[in-house]
């Protein structure tokens, strides 16, 4: 198959650094000319490769230290480093894109307590102490809930958690003491200790003190000695095993590439488990998530 300019153009959106793009003109004479054609930047620039890529009117901005041009020739900008709600608010004004936002605790005394569409994720202690909230729906773009998200909302007594959550921060639920129901479209296991959602990113959330139903049913909480991992679970999630002290067995399958931090911290099988070399150090430890 003899590759053309369409064909190498995709493939070289997905080189690293402006070298990649040099080397290639360098090396293949009729692929001279493959960075003109770029209508918007593959990777972040300097002021010598900004220079390269001549015909840029949509400017991508991957890191919040990234340079930035106003050179007159640029007309949007496309942010894809965290930002907040009410900046998002802001560059959508100016004609802007953002791709990754986050309704934080600021946000949300702003502009309430039902969460906007375009929200990828809730900030640490985003409905901090929110007296007002009874029932919640987390929308299915929402990938992560932070630290202390619902800490102390004291009328809260149900919410639904979608399958696409792969993040839950540390004292999601703490203090809330009316919570009483959970719907939990990918529900795994759910222990003495904690429950177990989602995959391929197994994650958990430990069980707030009052609750009583999940997904309608009364909850069956089981002994959690032996803990058999499906083999569809690729990664464990930050904290995924926390503090599960009845734990005494867990399998670890071959399709795990990728262990959390503290996802064994404070396990009843923890010294065993540290016996297996490929399980890494980190595993063992315990850092406030963010």
């Amino acid at each position: 198959m003899k590759l053309g300019y369409n064909e190498i153009m995709i493939t070289s959106m997905y080189f690293d650094d402006i070298k990649d793009f040099i080397n290639l003109e360098i090396g293949v004479k009729r692929f001279q000319g493959n960075i003109e054609r770029f209508h918007f930047n593959p990777i972040p620039l300097d002021k010598y490769s900004r220079k390269l890529f001549t015909n840029i009117e949509t400017f991508h901005v991957y890191g919040y230290d990234d340079e930035i041009f106003n050179d007159g020739k640029i007309f949007k900008y496309v942010i894809w480093y965290l930002v907040n709600y009410s900046t998002y608010l802001f560059e959508k004004e100016q004609g802007n894109i953002c791709k990754n936002i986050e309704y934080t605790e600021e946000d949300r005394n702003t502009y309430g307590n039902t969460i906007p569409s375009e929200v990828k994720s809730l900030g640490d202690y985003c409905f901090n102490r929110c007296d007002s909230l009874t029932t919640i729906d987390i929308p299915p773009p929402i990938n992560k809930l932070g630290f202390g998200c619902f800490n102390r909302c004291t009328s809260l007594k149900s919410i639904n958690i979608p399958s696409s959550i792969s993040k839950i921060g540390y004292d999601c639920f703490y203090g809330c003491t009316s919570l009483i129901s959970i719907n939990i479209e990918n529900l795994q296991y759910i222990s003495e200790e904690r429950i177990f959602i989602n995959e391929p990113v197994l994650v958990s959330i430990k069980i707030p003190e009052n609750l009583q139903i999940i997904n309608g049913k009364n909850i069956e909480k089981k002994d959690i000695n032996e803990f058999i991992i499906p083999s569809s679970i690729t990664k464990l999630g930050n904290y995924c095993f926390y503090q599960c002290s009845s734990l005494t067995s867990v399998n670890i399958p071959s399709s795990i590439t990728s262990f959390g931090i503290g996802c064994f911290y404070g396990c009843g099988c923890e010294k065993e488990l540290k016996k297996n070399k490929t399980i890494p150090r980190n595993c063992f430890k315990w850092w406030l998530m963010k």
